[in-house]
């Protein structure tokens, strides 16, 4: 099934712990309710990136869905751009997202 990856950065002055109830409570909470949702995570980078250690970023979202296709529609339905707005107005800077899909090797 595909992955999509999402590697993002906190905004200058946001507090991790707030962004990380937000992740809990809101954003794990919308997923469950897709059906098109395998498996989905938020994990904290810790400590340096090997070889691009001034980078600086936070975290690492894996995102393991049925369908690429039904993904961006997910995103692009009302519920999907309210949190989109949630998440890009209060926490993460956008400029410095890089997403990218992949597929297992199986």
């Amino acid at each position: 099934m595909p992955v999509r990856f999402l590697i993002s950065t906190l905004k200058p002055g946001v507090d991790p712990a707030e962004y990380e109830a937000w992740v809990r409570e809101r954003d794990y909470e919308l997923v469950r309710t897709l059906p098109n949702y395998v498996s989905y995570r938020v994990h904290r980078i810790t400590g340096p990136i090997q070889g691009f250690e001034s980078a600086g970023w936070q975290y690492l979202e894996r995102i393991e869905v049925k369908s690429l296709e039904q993904h961006d529609r997910d995103l692009a339905s009302p519920a999907g751009v309210a949190l989109r707005e949630e998440l890009y107005g209060r926490f993460l800077d956008r400029s410095r997202n890089i997403y990218f899909a992949a597929e297992t090797i199986e």
